[in-house]
């Protein structure tokens, strides 16, 4: 469905760009209305198929392994970042943020949709709100580490931690209570 609407859009948008171009002092606009509505069709049905692709149920199990997954090592690496606080340099904790949690933050990212078509709208907002906090948090740590505030770095890699293994724990308890 997806291929047959990026056709469909790139047919849309030939055809009306020919009918602009075809008579300059008089467009057709039957031909370019036309045009214009058959790439809208393409465009919704290319969000069709990526609903229905999204909506899959193997591919919906997947994205939460993926996300218990990842979310596992962000609090693991946070849990260590935390300990190893005190004996890394300030201005070095942004880039253990950047070699640690850059991919898994984007998994987690990339994924997270299927939260809300596995357990619903309710749950995703549990999950993201400690989720995008851990986040802030440790943006904050990134920056505070760039200006060479230690006590800030110190006191929101904890909070950040926190914040991701409460997220954690809330997709534990999704998966623990839909499996029952």
């Amino acid at each position: 469905m997806k291929k047959l609407g990026f056709l469909i859009i790139t047919v849309g948008f030939l055809v009306g760009s020919l009918a602009a171009v075809v008579d300059e002092q008089n467009v057709q606009w039957s031909y370019f209305v036309t045009a214009l509505l058959a790439g809208a069709v393409g465009i919704v049905l290319v969000h069709l198929g990526e609903r229905q692709e999204n909506r899959a149920e193997g591919k919906l199990t997947s994205n939460i392994h993926s996300i218990e997954t990842s979310l596992g090592r962000i609090v693991e690496n946070m849990t260590r970042l935390n300990t190893e606080k005190h004996s890394i340099n300030t201005y070095d904790v942004r880039h253990r943020i950047d070699e640690l949690f850059v991919e898994d933050l984007n998994i987690f990212v990339q994924t997270r949709q299927s939260i809300v078509h596995t357990y619903g709208l309710g749950a995703y907002a549990d999950v993201m709100s400690c989720f995008a906090a851990g986040e802030r948090y440790l943006n904050r740590v990134w920056s505070a580490s760039a200006d060479g505030y230690i006590d800030e770095v110190n006191a929101y890699i904890d909070k950040a931690r926190e914040q991701f293994a409460d997220s954690l724990e809330k997709i534990r308890q999704l998966k623990a209570n839909s499996d029952s």
